[in-house]
Parts: structure tokens; C-alpha cells; sequence
């Protein structure tokens, strides 16, 4: 005995539109006409669906547990028909089998159609890859891009008719922007709608189509797009631009991502907001204390090196390192490396020596 309520993986106390959003989910996952899709399983969820979203069909299938239209009733086992299922109490008066619309249930599936609305039809997404130094991943910059992309026409705006043109209802779809189909298949007919091809999906065409485009409203064309890049950003991470994907007659254009690639830097490293970088100094600075020039992503800067100093040791340059979303600066992290000389002479030998003597 087959538990649709399983099949379409709800509960038996699922309302309606919660029955009518897993067939949906499940419809697209296995619709035959989908790659990797399984012309079995979407029997079964539709087998389910059709019971369990007509109220008397349901209340009837949780009182005697299957159907069997032949008997205006339910029976306990398999009988004629799609395992134990009978679609006769679905045919119409021409015996061709059930009909019905796929329109509401596939909408977001085909362009967003249906009586229900549905999702907006987006054109396609892009996605290409930059490379910033890192000084500029840290303050930020500004790129300009050539794009060759399916854009909106220029000429007519992406109404599809020469500029002043009026518009008249599509005597194609007469003016619904779609073309309703019946198809047949093991289930019976089965009444589709698609997308109007002569005005796509608008309604309406124009009296006297665009003579840049010829009508679609759109055209592959070079764009040139500029992408501010915000400071902080981190190699790896994407920039999204809505709106500036590929256009799509009749819908919404997709978006651009734009992934971001950091170059290396010879002297520093980055830790989230803060910068770090080694700094070498003599052994006579370590003891002694001293000062060097160091460069920062903000330029040159003087740096007290306090005496006494070890190897491995940090001196923090505040508001030195990368600027968070708030605006506020970490900090430069100069880590101190004392160089120690592979050679002396005679005379600094015997200094040492003395230094030795004097438990230093």
C-alpha cells in the first residue's frame, strides 16, 4: 500500500500549499525532461499530488488508504491502472485520459508563468575574476571592465520597437504573453504553457520593430562597467552588481560577480584587520635602542626601537593596518628580528668577550 504522504515527504496534516510546494520541489528535482531527471519517481509524486490536493480524493484516501475511481471509492491493494491507482475516474468526456494544468505548478520552471504568477524571468548571471595589488585590497580602488555581454538595446530601451513606435496587443498569445499547449504522455494530457515567442512573454509588440535589435529588445554588445571594490576586502572574496548580468527580453537582467584576487606582498602579511611585517635590527640597536625608517602602506615612518629589545618581539604601529567596514583601523604589527653577525672582528670579538665576563 503506497503513503503518498511519505512519497511527497510531508505530514499527513500538511495544508494545501504546503502539499503544492513539495510537489513542486519534487517536480522539479525529477521531471523527466530535466537532466538526471526519473520519469518513475515523477509518476509517484504525481500520482500523490493528484489525490492529495483534492479534498474529497484526500479525505477518502486517509479513510480507506488508495484509490480506485472505477468504484467512485478506495479499495486495499493494487488494482488497475499505475500501481493500484486508476485514472479513469480523471477522464474526460473524449475517453483521452485526465487533464490538467501545469501551468500554476511549473511556473517557476518554465519563464515563470502560470495563472499564479510565479517567479521573474532573469537573465543570465556573469561572473569574471580580478587581480588588485594589496595595497589596494586594503584601502579599496575603483576598476573599469570591458564586457561582451547579451545587453539592453540602446536604441529602443528594450522595447523592442523604433523609438515613438506604439504598441499593439500580440496576436500571437492575444496579449497573455503566453502560448497554452496540450501534451500527452503515460499519465494522459497534460495542458502547458509557455512563453509567446513573437512578443516574449510581454503581451504586446510593437508597431514597428526596432531596427538596431529587430525586436527582442536586447543585443550582444561591449559594455564597459565600473566596479568599486570596498577597502578590507579579502583575496577570494566576490562583488556582486545587480543588473549587470546578460539582459533577457521580457524579464529582469542577471548579475555580475566579480571575484577578487590579492597579489602578494614581499613585506606584509595580513591577520583580519591587522598588518604584520618583520623588521631586522642590529645587535648593537637590540642592547642599545635605537631608530629606523620603516615603510608602511601609509608611507615612510620613523620607529623607536626601545633598548633591550629580544628577537620575536612585537612594537604595535596603531591605525597602521587595514580599515574594517566601520571605518576604524587595525594596527601594523612590526615583529623584530635581531641579526645576529656571522663574522667579527678582533677587536669586537674581544668586546664580547668582555660583555661575557660581565654576565651579559
Amino acid at each position: 500500500m503506497k503513503n503518498y504522504y511519505e512519497t511527497l515527504g510531508i505530514k499527513k496534516d500538511s495544508s494545501k500549499d504546503e502539499i503544492k510546494k513539495a510537489f513542486h520541489k519534487l517536480a522539479h528535482l525529477y521531471h523527466p525532461d530535466k537532466k538526471g531527471g526519473d520519469e518513475a519517481k515523477f509518476k509517484e509524486i504525481s500520482e500523490a499530488y493528484q489525490i492529495l490536493s483534492d479534498d474529497q480524493k484526500r479525505a477518502q484516501y486517509d479513510q480507506f488508504g488508495s484509490y480506485n475511481g472505477n468504484q467512485g471509492g478506495f479499495s486495499g491493494g493494487p488494482g488497475g491502472g499505475f500501481g493500484g491507482f486508476d485514472f479513469s475516474g480523471f477522464q474526460n468526456a473524449g475517453g483521452q485520459g485526465f487533464e490538467f494544468d501545469l501551468g500554476d505548478i511549473f511556473g517557476e520552471m518554465f519563464g515563470g508563468g502560470g495563472r499564479g504568477g510565479g517567479r521573474a524571468k532573469r537573465g543570465r548571471d556573469i561572473s569574471v575574476d580580478i587581480e588588485i595589488s594589496f595595497a589596494e585590497s586594503v584601502f579599496g580602488v575603483e576598476r573599469k571592465i570591458l564586457l561582451s555581454k547579451v545587453g539592453v538595446c540602446d536604441r529602443c530601451r528594450g522595447l523592442g520597437g523604433e523609438p515613438g513606435a506604439s504598441m499593439k496587443k500580440c496576436p500571437t498569445c492575444k496579449g497573455t504573453g503566453q502560448i497554452r499547449e496540450t501534451k500527452r504522455s503515460i499519465f494522459g494530457s497534460f495542458a502547458m504553457a509557455r512563453e509567446c515567442d513573437a512578443c516574449f512573454g510581454r503581451g504586446e509588440v510593437p508597431e514597428k520593430k526596432c531596427s538596431l535589435c529587430g525586436g527582442p529588445g536586447v543585443l550582444k554588445k561591449s559594455e564597459e562597467i565600473k566596479v568599486n571594490i570596498p577597502s578590507g576586502i579579502e583575496n577570494g572574496e566576490m562583488v556582486r552588481l545587480s543588473g549587470q548580468g546578460e539582459a533577457l527580453s521580457g524579464g529582469l537582467p542577471g548579475d555580475l560577480y566579480v571575484k577578487i584576487y590579492v597579489t602578494a606582498d614581499p613585506l606584509f602579511r595580513r591577520f583580519g584587520a591587522n598588518l604584520e611585517m618583520n623588521l631586522e635590527v642590529k645587535l648593537t640597536e637590540a642592547i642599545l635602542g635605537g631608530e629606523q625608517t620603516i615603510k608602511t602602506l601609509d608611507g615612510d615612518l620613523t620607529l623607536k626601537i626601545p633598548a633591550g629589545i629580544s628577537s620575536g618581539e612585537i612594537l604595535r604601529v596603531r591605525g597602521g593596518g587595514v580599515p574594517s567596514r566601520s571605518g576604524k583601523r587595525g594596527d601594523l604589527m612590526v615583529k623584530v628580528i635581531v641579526k645576529t653577525p656571522a663574522k667579527l672582528s678582533r677587536e669586537a670579538k674581544k668586546l664580547i668577550e668582555e660583555l661575557k665576563e660581565e654576565g651579559l
